[in-house]
């Protein structure tokens, strides 16, 4: 057994794929095992048989070169907070699908099969809506809430700032406007090739009045694993033996992007055996972990090293 430890993952793993790269006949191996996923509900154990990739940004638009007074220039001069909304607002169109140019066109269509099997998945929609307290849910049309987040790609503004955030008011027409964004991918989408269409559209439609540039930060391969893959099988006795429930594949709406990495630098596949929750308010102030899946998830990965030592 051979322990991989690294503290970056969630600012891309820069120097994990490098030590890969430096390292191939240390870290050989017949499987990697990685416990970064979530299981369902506490009573619905899943494997995780799909990730997003991802692609991010940074935007900076400006306009004159120090904030002005709104009163005496506002209407002639742009604002580059208001040309900074109007960007990003044309980046989706009225059915919520991505208007990049060449965005789809690598995109990998799920069969009906696939789509069918993803539907029998136990999925309560008041009980998500209540959970994060929101009355509609909204995605790409066509598309149910499980395939929205778990094989469409999707466009969010992470971050938007400039101009005048104190107390109070003061009236100016900012000189700056930023905004953090990202893409998450899915299996087929090249996340530096979609880094190069989002920059070249957003810059090109940008007006006169402004200038505009686009930052590329970290991204990843989207990844899947097959369910005939003797290590799904040896996960699946696995949560059948802690859990007493056959696990059911899903597919996360979330990245790893350095999964994607070890199978193409290493040429090794990864099982995901997560057992987060929903609940555990992952990425927010009070983000927590249920301790009960904490202890079942260490008999889980013990009986998947045996049965593992089975199947292979």
């Amino acid at each position: 057994m051979k322990f991989l430890i690294e503290g970056e993952e969630e600012i891309g793993s820069p120097n994990l794929g490098k030590f890969c790269e430096d390292h191939k006949e240390m870290l050989k191996a017949d499987i990697i095992l990685v416990s970064d996923t979530s299981m369902i509900a506490r009573d619905i154990p899943s494997i995780t048989t799909g990730l997003r990739g991802l692609a991010y940004w940074e935007v900076a638009v400006t306009g004159p070169d120090r904030d002005l007074h709104s009163g005496l220039y506002g209407g002639a001069v742009a604002n580059p907070l208001n040309e900074l909304c109007k960007l990003i607002a044309r980046m989706t169109d009225d059915h919520n699908r991505i208007t990049i140019p060449g965005f789809y066109d690598d995109v990998a269509e799920v069969s009906d099969t696939e789509r069918i099997q993803l539907a029998e998945n136990p999925f309560d929609e008041v009980k998500y809506k209540e959970a994060i307290q929101v009355v509609q849910l909204q995605g790409e049309e066509g598309y149910s809430t499980n395939e929205r987040t778990g094989i469409r790609p999707t466009f969010d503004v992470c971050g938007l700032w400039g101009g005048y955030t104190g107390s109070g008011s003061k009236t100016i027409l900012p000189s700056r406007a930023y905004a953090k964004i990202s893409c998450r991918l899915v299996p087929n989408q090249n996340h530096e090739k979609i880094s190069l269409l989002f920059k070249n559209y957003f810059e090109s439609i940008a007006p006169k009045s402004v200038s505009v540039a686009v930052t590329v930060h970290h991204g990843g391969q989207g990844y899947l694993f097959p369910i005939d893959h003797p290590a799904y099988l040896a996960a699946e006795k696995a949560y059948l033996k802690v859990f007493g429930k056959i696990p059911v594949p899903v597919r996360s709406g979330g990245s790893i992007p350095i999964i994607a990495t070890f199978e193409k630098v290493l040429g090794i596949k990864t099982i995901l055996m997560g057992f987060g929750l929903s609940s555990d308010a992952i990425h927010s102030p009070n983000e927590n972990f249920y301790l009960e899946n904490f202890f079942n998830g260490i008999k889980s990965v013990i009986q998947f090293y045996h049965y593992y030592s089975q199947e292979a």
